[in-house]
């Protein structure tokens, strides 16, 4: 059974509806790979006995002919989606062993749609961060090695656990979810496909925030195809959330195949960065040649805004998640120190509950928040963040889609810049932007560099235009033909 793993998500749901195989098959065998892959550290809590369940149900219904887009499809769900009456932790321990009452809207549709979940994967706490080191689980590890090394390397962050498990094979797809590149880095640092919707594409409802006006759920999947039709699960509004968009979900996986010819693309000049390895640059030059062989038109454009986009990242984010982390103080749930005194229970708990990560932030947030520094850090981040939603505007003004690489660097050690928040910071430089204007992207593999390690393509489009997106993302898959896979050392 171990080949069922090694299956794109469609080819197992082409499979599962011709009772090539049953569900429960499909998912004993992704069972067995997870068990033997722990040395990854993907899963903060594995379902075994959920998912058999689940896929016995499904199996079920595919034997009454019923039809479900994900109709017995295992997937691994990122332990940021609240999961009902399955551990959520957020990568933390301020949520101790937190068992939702309710279930995400994100995965409600994923399994009104007829998913099977294997487990709940790691991911840095809160989401804060780009190795996902910071989780108190531990790193998951990255299942490429470099040709030179056998250092253990990041999968990226924070959605780390989501790509890795895509990447060894351990699930058809994942959850995953992209506040300034949680996505789109860890898709292009372990050769797998990731994208971040337009804001409000997908619920936030019972997804535990991060910045609220940032987040946005995603899935990371093994190819562009496999990502649309996930996508489409996964989306959809929702009147409990307020950011939640009332539009129709089209058919993504439409636009995959569909032709590109006559497409203007833009590629901006801002974005060819000082010290860019020549790995990436080189990428970056053929997956533009790519595209004007399948016919488009290659545009340089200028968004100026650019180089004020990390700043006021790290200036909005934080203080977003200082309000929205208050909430963590030891009184309605999760982990709790007792003190002498009401504040010291807060602090006490607050102080053993969070990592050193967070509670950088969340001290940068309420330093920003405060008076004295809100018009000067906080409102002025807010200013920022218009312009570059109009240097987007005017872009897409002469372009129908924007080109560039994804992550800054290919997967780099366990520790290499752990010490250098910084350093760290500096791998969302190519993906927070679309963040702060709202936009979709992807990132999709290219092709892998010196050292056999993978690098990704990054494709932004229109707000609500992810057709056009997937369209220039699955030429680009074609052409690049992409079917590097990590040698099994776990």
């Amino acid at each position: 059974m171990s080949d069922l793993t090694s299956l794109t998500l469609k080819q197992a749901l082409d499979g599962l509806r011709a009772k090539a195989f049953s569900s429960v098959e499909i998912t004993a065998a992704h069972l067995a790979a997870i068990e033997a892959a722990r040395g990854l550290n993907a899963f903060v809590l594995e379902t075994p006995d959920k998912a058999l369940a689940m896929a016995r149900f499904a199996d079920a219904r595919i034997a009454r002919g019923e039809a479900g887009p994900l109709l017995g499809a295992p997937v691994g769900i990122k332990d940021l989606f609240c999961t009902k009456g399955v551990r959520t932790t957020a990568g933390s321990r301020i949520l101790g062993d937190f068992k939702p009452p309710y279930e995400s809207t994100v995965t409600a549709n994923l399994w009104r749609d007829g998913a099977v979940m294997l487990g709940k994967l790691n991911l840095d706490e809160f989401a804060m961060g780009s190795s996902n080191e910071t989780s108190a689980f531990g790193p998951v590890v990255n299942p490429w090695r470099s040709r030179a090394s056998n250092t253990a390397l990041s999968p990226g962050g924070s959605s780390g656990g989501s790509a890795a498990c895509v990447a060894a094979d351990l699930v058809l797809g994942a959850t995953a979810t992209d506040t300034g590149g949680s996505i789109r880095q860890p898709a292009s640092l372990t050769g797998t496909v990731g994208v971040k919707p337009t804001y409000g594409r997908c619920s936030r409802w019972g997804v535990v925030a991060f910045a609220s006006s940032l987040d946005q759920a995603g899935p990371l999947a093994k190819t562009v195809e496999d990502a649309a039709i996930l996508l489409a699960s996964m989306s959809g509004h929702d009147p409990r959330d307020s950011t939640s968009l009332p539009v129709d979900v089209p058919d993504f996986s439409s636009f995959v195949g569909k032709s590109i010819r006559g497409l203007r693309i833009g590629v901006p000049k801002e974005y060819r960065i000082d010290d860019t390895p020549a790995d990436i640059a080189a990428l970056w030059s053929q997956g533009i040649a790519w595209l004007r062989d399948a016919g488009c038109e290659l545009v340089e454009v200028s968004l100026p805004h650019t180089r004020y986009a990390l700043p006021a990242y790290y200036i909005i984010a934080p203080a977003e998640a200082s309000s929205n982390l208050a909430r963590y103080d030891g009184m309605r749930y999760g982990a709790r120190v007792d003190g002498a005194s009401l504040n010291d229970v807060y602090e006490l708990t607050r102080a053993a509950g969070f990592g050193e990560e967070v509670k950088r932030r969340v001290l940068i947030g309420t330093y920003v928040l405060s008076a004295g520094y809100y018009d000067a850090y906080y409102i002025k981040a807010l200013k920022v963040r218009r312009r570059i939603a109009d240097d987007f505007t005017a872009a897409f003004e002469k372009v129908d889609a924007l080109l560039t690489p994804t992550a800054p660097s290919a997967a780099f050690g366990l520790g290499d810049k752990a010490a250098d928040p910084i350093a760290m910071y500096l791998n969302d430089i190519f993906t927070v932007t679309v963040n702060l204007a709202g936009l979709p992207a992807m990132s999709v593999p290219g092709g892998l560099d010196a050292a056999g390690l993978p690098l990704g393509l990054q494709v932004i489009g229109r707000a609500l235009d992810e057709g056009v997106m997937f369209s220039v993302a699955a030429a680009l898959e074609k052409a690049a033909a992409f079917r590097a896979k990590p040698d099994r050392w776990w």
